[in-house]
């Protein structure tokens, strides 16, 4: 990884003015998190420092979403995935594209006019290192800037108005395979990010820059030693049997860490009174856990940590010595809810490996630990004492070993989807992925920017859907108990979550092109509307001129767009994912925009 600055109109002097920039986080602060809380606009990817994903916006509702009609589009002219969705702050909507990580600012008077457009030149050959397509999963601001990532590793902060370049960071070395897909999170005076990468044997790392300057302030690893890892004095002091101190060396083997994986490409959330942030790091590299003994710490962990130190308070690792590439990353939802009667500051979190969790924020404290579906098979529960998963040996991996019916598969009954939570109750509306595999190691060696994952996969319907060939759902359910409330299945993967407003609607796009209303009551479907291509981001809504809309990203890509690692082996088991790709594509045209609506 890299530092180098690159500075454009912006006095070197500035980055030693300490108190000032402290004065000004404070108040860069405070104005996003005043964007956030008014409901015209939509400020933040994940919709507010919570990452609940939801709006109080009621314009639209159950009684009327009947009317929805499409009222403006938008191409980006660039195929691929399009995950993430738009950002509105005041009169100004911010859309961005998959690779080239082109950026148009639109003014809502008049969205048929670019204002401004930010189109950088990068080098081709970085598309061939990137996993699972060449997506980005959106932008970010803060103090009057945008600041989004680019596939080459790059950091950019344009100028809100103008569209001019800021500054710019070298954050991932492409040449080890280190690339930007995620969204920045900026909190005070800081922008988050961290690398993709770990398919290539990247080792995971949350970078903290300035907001103002593009300087690094701090960086914590997922492996190595502790003071790379940035453990505080007390960490996991409530929870010593989580694991402490030492760890990210002595649970793996060798210098095998250095290539460890755990890198963090989803999403951030942000508690201010606490001044803590929240994460997950990634599987562990390789895929093949034969090569990797021992609990490989601190990959697959929920992080809370110090926003101006970076130091960590707490970690939870879900998933010890992960046999089935279930990268933690996916996204934390803060809020505070009654557990035996006492309100408790809560982050729930719907892992990969098919459990969602509920944890105490500031302390560690685990809560529940639920599946989400009864097909999760790989574990046969969470220890809530110990927080440790209870493995059935019958889904585990091995070599010279092809474990079959595996629940869930690589892509995980949950992924990058940005899901909401009730505005009212602790009921969180989950988009989930319901696909099995066959999983079949083999061994290979490191090579720096070459992929190092080892091992091969075939992967199909769960056997939960009702017809077993359903490849997804929308699930509502309780935070603190685990139960649910009701599923609403769907032919492919919910891949890119949902969205809640205080109207009633639970919203979400679906792989082969719809995006679509639920009663948020009962999951009925209340509206539809077909898009040019399928959706892999989540909706948002923002209001303009006391008008509601609801918008959405579309262009089909990702992870259950490419069909480059599906294989269908039993023809048997009904439409597998090849089978589910090519109908994808007689569905959409694979083109990526945006669509807008309103009543």
């Amino acid at each position: 990884m890299k530092g180098r600055v690159t500075h454009v109109g912006i006095s070197a002097a500035v980055s030693s003015l300490l108190v000032l920039a402290t004065m000004q986080g404070a108040q860069a602060n405070q104005d996003l998190q005043n964007l956030t809380k008014n409901a015209d606009n939509w400020a933040l990817q994940t919709g507010n420092f919570t990452g609940q994903h939801n709006s109080t916006l009621s314009q639209i509702n159950k009684g009327n979403v009947k009317n929805l009609k499409a009222a403006w589009s938008f191409s980006t002219g660039v195929l691929h995935g399009h995950e993430g969705a738009p950002l509105v702050i005041g009169d100004m909507m911010y859309i961005h594209s998959a690779f080239p990580n082109n950026t148009f600012a639109v003014n809502l008077n008049d969205p048929g006019v670019i204002a401004w457009q930010h189109k950088p030149k990068q080098v081709a050959s970085v598309k061939a290192v990137a996993c699972c397509d060449i997506v980005n999963r959106g932008l970010a601001y803060g103090d009057g800037k945008i600041v989004k990532t680019q596939l080459d590793g790059k950091l950019v902060a344009l100028d809100a108005k103008s569209g001019k370049i800021v500054w710019e960071i070298e954050v991932c070395d492409p040449k080890v395979g280190a690339t930007l897909t995620q969204a920045p999170f900026i909190a005070k005076n800081t922008v988050l990010v961290g690398c993709s990468g770990a398919e290539l044997g990247v080792r995971g790392a949350v970078n903290s820059f300035n907001l103002k300057t593009g300087e690094l302030q701090w960086r914590a690893f997922a492996t190595g030693p502790d003071e790379e890892v940035k453990l505080a004095k007390n960490f996991n002091s409530d929870n010593p049997h989580y694991g402490q101190f030492g760890l990210g060396l002595k649970t793996w083997e060798g210098d095998a860490w250095k290539i460890g994986g755990g890198t963090n490409w989803g999403w951030y959330a942000y508690d201010p009174k606490l001044n803590l942030f929240y994460y997950g790091s990634g599987n562990p590299a390789p895929w093949n856990e034969t090569m990797r003994p021992g609990d490989n710490k601190w990959t697959m962990t929920i992080w809370a940590r110090d926003l101006d130190t970076g130091e960590a308070k707490w970690g939870y690792q879900k998933t010890p010595h992960d046999e089935w590439d279930f990268a933690g990353v996916n996204q934390m939802i803060l809020s505070d809810h009654k557990v035996d009667g006492k309100v408790t500051p809560l982050l729930t979190h719907i892992d990969r490996n098919g459990i969602m969790y509920t944890l105490n924020r500031d302390n560690g404290n685990l809560v529940q630990a639920a599946k989400v579906d009864p097909a999760v098979n790989v574990f046969k529960k969470v220890d809530l004492k110990t927080g440790t998963p209870v493995r059935d040996p019958e889904f585990s991996t091995r070599m010279d070993h092809k474990s079959t019916n595996v629940c869930p598969s690589a892509m995980g009954f949950h992924n990058q989807g940005l899901d909401a939570l009730d505005l009212d109750e602790p009921i969180v509306y989950a988009g989930l992925n319901h696909i099995c595999m066959d999983w079949e190691p083999f061994m290979l060696p490191y090579r720096a920017g070459q992929f190092f994952v080892g091992a091969t996969l075939a992967m199909y319907p769960g056997p939960s859907g009702p017809t077993k060939k359903e490849m997804g759902q929308v699930r509502a359910m309780d935070i603190v108990t685990g139960k649910y409330k009701w599923t609403k299945w769907e032919k492919f993967a919910v891949w890119g979550g949902t969205l809640a407003t205080k109207g009633g609607l639970v919203a979400y796009n679906t792989l082969d092109g719809h995006i679509k209303a639920l009663d948020k009551d009962n999951g009925k479907e209340l509206w539809k509307f077909k898009m040019p291509s399928g959706g892999i981001g989540a909706p948002m809504t923002y209001q303009f001129k006391g008008k509601q809309y609801i918008g959405s990203m579309y262009g089909v890509g990702g992870w259950p767009g490419v069909g480059l690692v599906f294989d269908l082996t039993d023809p048997s088991a009904g439409l597998g994912a090849v089978g589910a790709f090519k109908e994808l594509q007689n569905h959409t045209q694979m083109g990526g925009g945006l669509m807008v609506f309103s009543l």
